[in-house]
């Protein structure tokens, strides 16, 4: 069977600048959170390799872009690092890093590759974090200058911009569920953190559509559809509504709809934990939704109702509402410890087209980490990776599907291009269409999935 995309199908991959970038003399980058972390606690990075050791393509970027159009590129996702253009989060610009993504952005250009450029990735700058990162209301205000001046720096030549990616995971990572600094596990403050990230994406809408450019700017969002374990089951069913809530609508609703879901408005109030909400601000949000939603999606999530008791230990929590569901025989990534389940991109577009206003949308992520890539080298010293080559495919059959559907999707890209530095799992998994070998001066091999990449967005498509 054919299955063939529209020519003007956005082919190509995702990254961000904290996992790719690097730190280097000179480079006048300062320290987000991500540094921080690392200095004081190196240990809970695999193997000890912290950011500084990232992919080094603030100076090999030129290889990478010429690397990106072998493997098929028509576009490619990246984001600024708001530490690097700004290294106190406010202030002074760092003239060395206007230079740097001038020139990526130029060098995409000129080899037929649409850059897409994030604002937001993880990396709060860490003097803003100092004084309470998205808990506090003038990091908002320091986030639209930083936007304005990505604006100004950068959007006469960048038409695709996006204020934040996976904004839910500070929200988990940070201040619910200990895998992102400072490690809080305090609700009030996940909410304070939820909101001001959505406040400050509206801001961000706004003043880039003042300023006139000629592009448009949206949001990616990591939707994880949350599948009851009984249908018809009521509980199971309501659980699952409940996960929805926390982990996809509160940012989904907000960006598209211009509101927060009411399930989750009715939480914070029984628990009395309302952010506080000045005059205007919810104006702001209401009449500043994207104009493009990027999607990322990696393993659904299986829920049943709350059979466990609660934990009172750190206060309320999300799982307060729901327990999560071991399903037998799922498809699992044992590297990841993730289940399979390529359906689940075909849900997430069903529901936007028919929940959501059919809003313009493109698969931003999809990907697969796999541990100990060099056991597939072969005497060409290529990785044969058919898994990752089996994994995008059986994907892409159900975006076709969604596509010939009626759903607005415009493009696939996977995560990541080349293989990057990932937190605190750093290299452990490995997830590129192109291999970086860290022990060899982080020499770029095209993996066998980059070349069928390329052999799929040449021809819009595949046969199978």
């Amino acid at each position: 069977m054919k299955y063939t995309f529209p020519e003007n199908f956005w082919w190509g991959s995702s990254a961000s600048g904290p996992q790719t970038e690097g730190r280097f003399e000179g480079d006048g980058k300062g320290e987000n959170i991500w540094d921080h972390w690392y200095k004081i606690e190196p240990e809970k990075f695999f193997d000890r390799v912290g950011p500084d050791k990232a992919s080094r393509a603030y100076e090999r970027f030129q290889e990478d872009v010429n690397l990106m159009k072998q493997t098929g590129h028509n576009s490619f996702r990246t984001s600024i690092q708001w530490s690097r253009l700004i290294p106190d989060g406010v202030g002074e610009v760092n003239q060395e890093a206007v230079r740097f993504y001038n020139r990526y952005i130029d060098e995409l250009l000129a080899n037929g590759i649409e850059p897409f450029i994030n604002l937001f990735h993880f990396d709060m700058p860490l003097a803003l974090q100092e004084k309470g990162g998205w808990t506090n209301r003038e990091t908002v205000d320091a986030y639209v200058v930083y936007a304005k001046t990505c604006f100004e720096l950068f959007g006469n030549r960048v038409k695709k911009w996006f204020t934040h990616n996976e904004p839910v995971v500070p929200v988990e990572g940070g201040y619910l569920y200990q895998f992102h600094y400072p490690n809080h596990v305090i609700m009030e403050e996940a909410v304070m953190v939820g909101y001001h990230e959505n406040l400050a994406s509206a801001k961000a809408i706004q003043a880039y559509h003042e300023m006139g450019l000629a592009g448009e700017i949206g949001i990616i969002l990591n939707l994880t559809p949350s599948y009851p374990r009984d249908e018809d089951n009521p509980a199971d069913v309501k659980a699952a509504q409940m996960a929805d809530a926390f982990f996809n609508r509160s940012f989904l609703d907000p960006a598209v709809k211009g509101e927060f879901p009411k399930a989750l408005i009715a939480v914070v109030k029984d628990l009395e934990i309302v952010p506080e909400i000045q005059e205007g601000d919810l104006e702001i949000i209401k009449n500043n939704t994207v104009d493009l939603l990027g999607i990322n999606y990696y393993q659904p999530r299986r829920i049943k109702a709350k059979e466990t008791l609660v934990d009172p230990t750190h206060g309320p929590m999300p799982d307060d509402y729901f327990d999560y569901y071991d399903m037998p025989d799922k498809k699992i990534n044992p590297y990841r410890g993730w289940e399979i389940y390529e359906k689940g991109i075909y849900d997430i577009l069903t529901n936007v087209r028919e929940n959501y206003g059919n809003i313009r949308c493109f698969i931003s992520e999809n990907g697969m980490g796999v541990e100990g890539e060099e056991r597939y080298i072969n005497e060409h010293g290529q990785i044969e990776d058919d898994y990752r080559i089996e994994f995008v495919s059986d994907h892409l059959k159900y975006v076709h599907q969604a596509i010939q559907e009626g759903t607005n999707c415009l493009g696939y890209h996977m995560w990541t291009c080349m293989d990057n530095w990932s937190w605190t799992n750093a290299y452990k998994n490995r997830y590129g269409f192109i291999s970086v070998d860290i022990k060899n001066d982080g020499k770029r091999t095209i993996k066998k999935s980059g070349h069928w990449f390329k052999t799929v967005a040449d021809n819009h498509g595949f046969t199978e």
